[in-house]
């Protein structure tokens, strides 16, 4: 429909700035022809769109305006406001607080009061059984990114070393329900991912720091680089009894189903510590078929478990110091 493309134009130059014709006519699937005139018809409606000439020419709306409510829906709205009450689940901050309560103003009294009465999205970037420990962390480090103040920690690596850190802390970033740190490493003198969950005695030192040009996060993604372990084709075969796991831990695409409930995956994975811990976490439930490496390397690991008890009959009281 012509009204939803206008709307669509309106909120893609208030966030783009100036954008072609030629560009805006590819995105909406409709001819330069029609993009000219639905810019005369935003002009009419009161909207100050501005067409610049040149091979860097294009439309843009004039600095300074600003979108109505009235082009807002109501969905639309409690979608935002569901999202910034998700932002304070995870963090401390009255600068938070302070912009719900401005988007809210957004709403009616009355719509006030159909949201409070059951909210059909829910955000909650803070999972169930994490403590207040973690929420602290990630406030302290929100307030060293705004100062542009310095911080140390100690860091144990995915093999357990652990490594005494100095960073520069660029950007917060919740992947899932983890929270990671995108820093500058004054160890590594380079840009370094670090997990917040492996970051212990965290703190602010009285030092300042100018930032640097930090690598792009846009549509940030896994970069198998980060693991220093070879990437194998592993296929696991699952007993039903731990269907639900199974479905929670891997993509839908990785699992074939197989005669009586059995579950097979087949996919590539970093054989790391992490894998292996995985692998072990599921006890008799699980079968290595490939590769036989591998499965080499988890019976190696279970005859080293069963070593540290000889005796079935050992009491906890004397297991060794």
């Amino acid at each position: 429909m012509k009204i939803d493309r206008l709307l669509a134009i309106t909120v893609l130059l208030l966030n783009r700035g100036r954008v072609s014709a030629a560009e805006l006519a590819d995105r909406f699937e409709v001819s330069t022809k029609t993009i000219y005139r639905d810019m005369d018809t935003l002009n009419q409606a009161g909207i100050p769109v501005v067409a610049h000439q040149g091979t860097t020419g294009g439309f843009e709306i004039m600095e300074h305006y600003t979108i109505h409510r009235q082009f807002l829906t109501l969905d639309e709205i409690t979608s935002v406001v569901a999202a910034i009450k998700g932002m304070g689940t995870a963090i401390e901050d009255k600068n938070i607080d302070n912009l719900l309560e401005k988007v809210q103003t957004l709403l009616s009294r009355s719509d006030l009061q159909a949201t409070d009465q059951g909210a059909r999205i829910v955000f909650d970037f803070n999972p169930w059984g994490q403590g207040p420990d973690a929420k602290s962390k990630v406030s302290l480090l929100k307030t060293a990114i705004e100062r542009l103040q310095l911080i140390r920690f100690s860091y144990s690596n995915m093999n357990g070393t652990q490594t005494e850190r100095m960073a520069e802390p660029c950007s917060l970033i919740l992947k899932g329900h983890l929270w990671y740190l995108h820093a500058f490493c004054r160890l590594r003198n380079e840009f370094r991912m670090f997990r917040l969950t492996r970051m212990q005695d965290l703190e602010l030192m009285e030092g300042f720091f100018v930032r640097r040009e930090a690598p792009s996060l846009d549509r940030y993604e896994w970069n198998q680089e980060w693991s220093r372990h070879h990437i194998r084709e592993v296929v696991l075969t699952f007993s039903p009894e731990v269907r639900y796991r199974v479905q929670d831990m891997f993509s839908p695409e990785l699992i074939t189903q197989l005669p009586g409930g059995m579950m097979r995956v087949k996919g590539l994975y970093p054989v790391d510590e992490w894998f292996y811990g995985m692998i072990l976490s599921f006890g008799e439930q699980v079968r290595i078929e490939q590769p036989v490496e591998v499965a080499d390397e988890i019976c190696r690991r279970v005859q080293r478990i069963l070593s540290l008890y000889p005796n079935p009959d050992t009491q906890m009281s004397t297991f060794p110091k």
